[in-house]
């Protein structure tokens, strides 16, 4: 993804595809995860500003069991995009107690501007972003709380 001049530095762009879940195996030793409503999540991070603005753009599938965790270093509104996004994506806001705050459900890629924003109703310090409709098959819902696993501890 791209970052917009004009939206930086509150607004972030973003593009990943993450996972539509069935039951999810237990991840490698080492490997971040991530788990919410009892179902593990393989994770790749986006903690640097640049894995942030490029987040999952470009990518043509990502498994069922897998994810991206944006880390930030505070909590603020949150605003993405699906600028060269090519995977339909929920996205999952959480605050810095890890508790859902906003979901953004099936998120559709965005080849030509102007693209849809999908910001968050609350100040957020973490977004995951599963495949679309995996919030809806594990009965997501603001409040849940999600759990890190070989997280980096500068990033929880």
């Amino acid at each position: 993804m791209r970052a917009v001049p004009w939206l930086l530095p509150t607004v972030l762009m973003f593009a990943l595809s993450g996972a539509a879940c069935a039951a999810t195996p237990a991840t490698a030793p080492g490997t971040p995860s991530v788990t919410l409503r009892g179902h593990a999540f393989t994770v790749e991070l986006a903690g640097t500003p640049a894995e942030q603005e490029h987040g999952l753009m470009e990518r043509t599938s990502m498994p069922a069991d897998h994810g991206m965790l944006f880390v930030f270093p505070d909590d603020e509104p949150r605003t993405f995009w699906m600028k060269n996004t090519l995977i339909p994506l929920d996205m999952l806001f959480f605050d810095a107690a890890h508790k859902l705050v906003t979901i953004q459900a099936d998120a559709q890629p965005c080849k030509a501007d102007p693209c849809k924003l999908y910001p968050s109703n609350a100040p957020a310090r973490y977004v995951l972003e599963l495949n679309a409709g995996t919030a809806a098959k594990l009965g997501v819902h603001e409040g849940d709380v999600i759990t890190f696993s070989d997280v980096p501890a500068g990033s929880q």
